[in-house]
């Protein structure tokens, strides 16, 4: 047993060590325990490259790791991606490992992704001798038609990252088409939802920039006679008509929503008097508003209360008299009192996700009649999320920032909720118990949230699953006995489990583990 099965030659093959090349990036040598996108050694490794260190060390300072120092959600460069593949004449290209580009381009799609994503494939010659720049150089060039596009956003995966490739190189624009290099890697992005921050905030500084230098292009849609609002954060396409209606009697007006359709609305948006961050971990865009001298607002108009208190800072940012704040406020706070009341919900509900809007969903639902114990979000504790995390604490809820899906099904085990709203992990630990659960992401946060419309619709949803708990109950009676993990499905005799085999594997999985503690400390 303790010779190594093999099927071919490959590990009698000699190594060949690569040459250094005193121009472009150098490899990064990782020990084979430590093989893996997301691992503290490849961390270390990276950021003693001095070509991305600079970037590593903002990253770290953007987005504080938490208890667990790499992401439990999809890959961080998810979020980036979908913030491009949104935006129209903007291209996108993906430099990493093929099996990497392969997922991210099958998700970006599987959530309605209409066009394609551009691929620089390398090997182990072209990483170490700095062909991989000069092949994403050349692609970007081939690329740059001003009648297709008006900016092509390069992103360096895990791999390109650690090794150095220099995306800072690449020229600003090609025949006036702007070219965006960004790096978002897995163990120096803690999730997706910061990565939208990473290529919104890079995209918002160089539209910055260009409005310090002289005259842009305003946008498509028209500029608005009234001081406006622009908004920050993704978002259910209704609610930022709902917020302009809100603010229509302070005699103020709904800017564009970032991260942004189309180049122009930038510009609309640093034109803006003030940015609301109804998402608030965007760090590096809010950072681009300070710039510009636009002051910002935290929270969310979500729930009776939850309004007024958004509708009173507002005014006070944009210096509203107190008559035309009371006037936004008559008309729109009766309608969600009573929403709030025909919707009304009982029970007992955990939040957590990892889209970072965590926050005001557990304050509408605290509103709507739930008791809402804890509040978990993957995000980081921000200025602009203090507001809700004040208030939901103030009503007995524990708020964890950068909780851990351990945190969460531990906290939802602990409270014995009617309802756990998380991620796909989260929800599947529950189903299995027979009990209700509902995915943040595709379920929750893809509703409508503000005014009104928010309380109507969205408790219809949760009070619809909390009278139905009795279905995830007679499906787990239908699904009894199947098995799992390795004993799943339905078996004629008793499954082989072979405990044999299992321990001694075990002991090998033990060996390796303080085999990589050993190396991690050296």
């Amino acid at each position: 047993m303790g010779k190594e099965i093999t099927y071919d030659n490959a590990s009698s093959a000699e190594l060949i060590s690569p040459k250094q090349s005193s121009e472009g990036p150098q490899a990064i040598q990782v020990e084979s325990s430590d093989i893996g996108c997301h691992s503290n050694s490849t961390q270390i490794s990276a950021l003693a490259n001095n070509k991305n260190a600079e970037i590593l060390e903002k990253y770290a300072k953007d987005y504080p790791v938490g208890p667990h120092d790499k992401p439990q959600s999809m890959c961080p460069a998810f979020g980036s991606l979908r913030v491009g593949l949104r935006m129209k004449r903007v291209a996108t290209v993906l430099s990493g490992s093929a099996c990497c580009v392969y997922g991210l381009s099958f998700v970006s799609h599987f959530y309605g992704a209409r066009r394609s994503v551009g691929y620089v494939p390398f090997n182990s010659e072209s990483l170490v001798t700095g062909k991989l720049f000069e092949d994403i150089r050349d692609a970007v060039h081939d690329m740059a038609d001003p009648k297709k596009y008006d900016a092509i956003v390069v992103t360096n995966l895990c791999v390109p990252t650690a090794s150095g490739v220099p995306l800072r190189l690449l020229p600003n624009d090609i025949n006036g088409v702007r070219i965006i290099g960004i790096d978002v890697p897995g163990f120096g992005v803690p999730t997706h939802a910061e990565a939208k921050d990473i290529l919104a905030g890079a995209m918002l500084s160089f539209a910055r920039q260009e409005a310090e230098a002289g005259p842009v292009a305003a946008p498509s849609s028209g500029k608005s006679d009234r001081p406006t609002l622009a908004i920050l954060g993704e978002m259910f396409p209704a609610d930022p008509m709902v917020i302009g209606s809100m603010l229509a009697p302070m005699d103020l007006a709904a800017g564009p929503v970032l991260p942004a359709r189309e180049w122009r609305e930038m510009y609309a948006a640093l034109d803006c008097s003030a940015v609301a961050a109804i998402h608030p971990f965007y760090t590096a865009t809010m950072r681009e508003f300070d710039a510009a001298g636009r002051p910002s607002i935290g929270s969310a108009p979500v729930g009776y209360e939850g309004t007024a208190s958004w509708l009173e800072s507002v005014g006070e940012v944009f210096g509203v008299s107190k008559a035309k704040i009371s006037k936004a406020k008559s008309a729109v706070l009766p309608n969600i009192k009573k929403s709030l009341k025909d919707n009304e919900l009982k029970g007992r509900i955990t939040v957590s996700g990892y889209e970072g809007s965590e926050l005001i969903v557990a304050r509408l639902l605290s509103e709507s009649g739930i008791d809402v114990p804890y509040v978990g979000t993957a995000c980081p504790r921000t200025p602009m999320a203090e507001k809700d995390a004040e208030w939901l604490e103030a009503k007995g809820a524990v708020v964890k920032f950068r909780a851990s899906l351990e945190d969460d099904i531990s906290a939802a085990e602990a409270f014995e909720p009617d309802l756990a709203i998380g991620t796909t992990p989260l929800v599947q630990h529950f189903k299995q118990k027979g009990k209700s659960a509902l995915y943040f992401t595709n379920l929750v946060s893809a509703r409508p949230l503000m005014g009104q419309s928010g309380a109507g619709s969205f408790n219809q949803l949760i009070n619809g699953v909390l009278n139905n708990s009795e279905k995830m109950q007679s499906l787990q009676n239908f699904f009894e006995g199947v098995g799992s993990g390795d004993t799943s499905g339905v078996w004629e005799g008793e499954p082989n489990l072979r405990p044999e085999f299992r321990a001694q594997n075990q002991k090998k999985l033990e060996k390796a583990a303080r085999a990589a503690k050993a190396q991690e400390m050296i």
